[in-house]
């Protein structure tokens, strides 16, 4: 089934021909390739979300008005594509018989040489906008335009009109080094790997041990952590990456106090100070039950402000000043939103809360500014040593030899209540949230509680919050992994009040944001991966290959009519693991840790007898894909607790026989721990993203023993295909 199974009754309502105006779905086809029609309700809080008034029949026809004559009326669409190496017509729309000329302004100011030729439109009917006809002619933008940010500068007569040109490579470059052959590393949750250096949680001092060791003793050349993105300034602090205040800055928490160029000049009195509040958060690391983040960052904090106050040399004063320069309006928003946290409290969410009753250009945020400055640099001082430090890592990295280093991972959205949200509320939509629609793994479906970016405000912005953001996790790594990248092309909206399953998919030009994502991709020298898991549409496969964006084959998910796919026929151009964050380890999802916690929990719809019935189907399924693969030894499987170790190998070996360009190994398989990192679906029911690196023991796996751990040591044999 498609979406042609509306009626053309349906499809001629007035709502319906509005919400699909403005790129909002009103069917869709689920899971289980089961067909759904959007409930009006939804439609019409949906297009409140958007800024589009429905709520009656009047409005909704006025609202279809309004819609066109501004896309009628305007001279150039805001934000337009061009395709580095090959002539593009840009539409434009003009008065009958009017000619148009444009120029263009490149990204460094320089005008662009060129000639713009004028050309016809795309032969569409002429359109009546406040008593004139406009008809459509073009611009010509040649095959040499060099990759960037431009500006288009149209003319027609008395009027202009600008756009942002969005010069993009049509795809993103392979690396040399995966051209012909494969590359594996580790994915591991950074927080949860702890040295006895760390101060309770894994820094940036130990990301750089781990990526230099994981490639010295194990030949890894990637390492894929959980997303760094900006967190709040002070406790508590939200344990999910997932969830960050900004995606546009850095989780300053990972800081290490001692690895900042001025630790060393201290005197002795401050690092006396300062080792003794390392000695307080030195008992967390041999916790293996729980990541406890607020105790860490209330000692951490109190030293890096010791640091901070310990001033700076000139040289390195100016460099902090050219890094505030450089990250300009982002970086006081960040900060600004820091300091009112700081001092009036966490923002609740409530009318009466500051972040509800006060906005950046307030009286009261400006007044807070002056009479706490210190305070406030202190929070840019954060995100210029977490910068420095991240950088640093990733450095180390290549200069150890890994062909890619880190490989960031990018959340799908922000906190509600964060700095983006904040400081520039007009581009997210109101009135709802981003999650997904239900599924086989979370029947009663999901949501995020992060705002969506607005697509018309995006459009009107030349996609600014989203370059942004994605130039940000390109200056400190090799590689990003992007969450849900189905949200490039559809997001699931929910409205406020709604169940998660009550929503609606809301479109995005994908083509732009994947223009953008292979521009700074290619700047970067970088690699994309795209978890694309779940209902992709096959025009979404289509254009993510036609971008060079790798996919992710997830081997527990490579099945199909209850049986799983042979690793060989897996996608070449695709991330290969064995699991995910939202699955026990291995060794917990092999002994059905996951029926346990879903039933202990109340995750299943439906009796748990059917549920553990499937997983066990599930489980044996995998068993013979394996064997009939030659790689798992069918004697094995009489006692699979005894060869534990050896039937997980044997899934790894399943990586080995893909054709998939990456390959990760999970850092938790490699030590035999069990538990979860996360459970969808749930909040403080179970310590999601609080779980420190154990093996099947229970019994914390410190960085320092990580690469001669010699369960570890024998799955990299079998990553390396020995």
């Amino acid at each position: 089934m498609t979406e042609s199974t509306e009626s053309a009754e349906r499809l001629a309502r007035p709502l319906i021909h509005l919400a699909r105006l403005v790129g909002l779905a009103t069917s869709y086809i689920g899971m289980s390739d089961d067909y759904h029609e959007i409930d009006d309700d939804v439609l019409k809080a949906l297009l409140g979300a958007l800024g589009v008034d429905a709520h009656d029949d009047d409005a909704i026809d006025d609202s279809v008005v309004r819609i066109l004559r501004e896309r009628h009326g305007r001279l150039v669409a805001p934000t337009v594509l061009h395709v580095v190496g090959k002539e593009d017509r840009v539409l434009l729309n003009t008065g009958i018989m009017q000619i148009p000329s444009a120029t263009i302004t490149l990204e460094n100011g320089d005008e662009y040489q060129g000639a713009l030729e004028p050309g016809a439109g795309d032969g569409s009917q002429a359109y009546e906008v406040d008593g004139k006809f406009v008809a459509t002619a073009s611009i010509t933008i040649p095959a040499d335009l060099p990759m960037g940010y431009h500006t288009l500068h149209v003319s027609v007569g008395d009027r202009t009109q600008d756009a942002t040109l969005i010069s993009a490579p049509e795809r993103i470059p392979m690396l040399p080094a995966m051209e012909h052959d494969q590359l594996w590393g580790w994915m591991a949750q950074l927080y949860s790997i702890r040295s006895a250096g760390s101060w309770g949680v894994g820094d940036f001092e130990d990301l750089k041990t781990l990526m230099v060791d994981s490639h010295s003793k194990t030949g890894a050349d990637f390492m894929l952590v959980n997303p760094l993105h900006a967190c709040e300034p002070v406790a508590p602090l939200t344990p999910s990456p997932y969830l960050p205040i900004s995606r546009r800055f850095i989780n300053f928490t990972y800081i290490r106090p001692e690895a900042i160029e001025e630790y060393a000049g201290l005197g002795d009195d401050l690092k006396s100070q300062i080792g003794e509040l390392h000695a307080q958060a030195e008992p967390l690391n041999g916790d293996a039950q729980i990541i406890d983040r607020d105790s860490m960052w209330r000692v951490k904090m109190h030293a890096l402000w010791l640091i901070f106050k310990a001033g700076r040399s000139e040289e390195r004063q100016k460099a902090f000043d050219d890094y505030k320069s450089t990250s300009a309006e982002g970086l006081e928003a960040y900060a600004t939103w820091c300091l009112c946290y700081d001092k009036w409290g966490a923002p609740t969410g409530e009318a009466d809360s500051w972040e509800k009753r006060l906005d950046k250009n307030s009286d009261e945020v400006q007044g807070l500014r002056r009479q706490f400055p210190d305070t406030l640099d202190f929070y840019r001082w954060l995100e210029w040593i977490a910068d420095e430090q991240l950088e640093a890592a990733q450095q180390a990295a290549k200069d150890a030899g890994m062909q890619i280093g880190l490989m960031a991972d990018m959340a799908v959205g922000v906190h509600p209540s964060g700095s983006d949200v904040w400081w520039n509320p007009e581009r997210f939509a109101k009135g709802a949230t981003v999650g997904a629609p239900p599924d086989y793994f979370n029947q009663q479906g999901q949501d995020w509680s992060q705002p969506p970016l607005n697509p018309i405000e995006l459009e009107n912005t030349g996609y600014l919050t989203y370059r942004h953001m994605v130039q940000g996790m390109f200056a400190h790594a090799g590689a990003v992994r992007i969450d849900h990248i189905l949200g490039l092309f559809r997001l699931w909206w929910i409205p406020s009040g709604h169940a998660p399953k009550d929503g609606a998919y809301v479109q995005y030009d994908s083509e732009i944001m994947l223009g953008i994502l292979a521009l700074e991709a290619s700047r970067a020298h970088g690699v994309v991966v795209g978890e694309d898991l779940g209902v992709v549409p096959d025009h979404v496969s289509t254009s993510l290959s036609a971008h060079q964006v790798l996919g992710c084959a997830v081997e527990w998910f490579e099945q199909m009519d209850g049986k799983f796919r042979a690793p060989k026929d897996w996608r070449e151009f695709s991330l290969a693991s064995v699991n995910t964050h939202d699955l026990p380890p291995a060794a917990g999802y092999l002994a059905y840790e996951h029926v346990e916690l879903r039933e202990r929990l109340g995750l299943i719809e439906g009796s748990v007898e059917d549920f553990e019935q499937n997983a066990r189907a599930e489980h044996k399924a995998m068993m013979v894909m394996l064997i009939v693969n030659g790689y798992l030894d069918p004697d094995l499987l009489k006692d699979e607790k005894a060869h534990e170790q050896e039937i997980v190998e044997a899934l790894y070996r399943g990586l080995r026989g893909s054709p998939c360009k990456l390959l990760a190994a999970s850092i938790v398989d490699g030590v035999g721990e069990r538990r979860a990192q996360n459970q969808p679906g749930t909040n403080n029911e179970y310590p999601n993203w609080r779980i420190p690196l154990a093996d099947g023991k229970g019994n914390v796996v410190p960085l320092e023993e990580l690469f001669s751990n010699t369960r570890l040591l024998s799955l990299a044999k079998v990553m390396q295909g020995r």
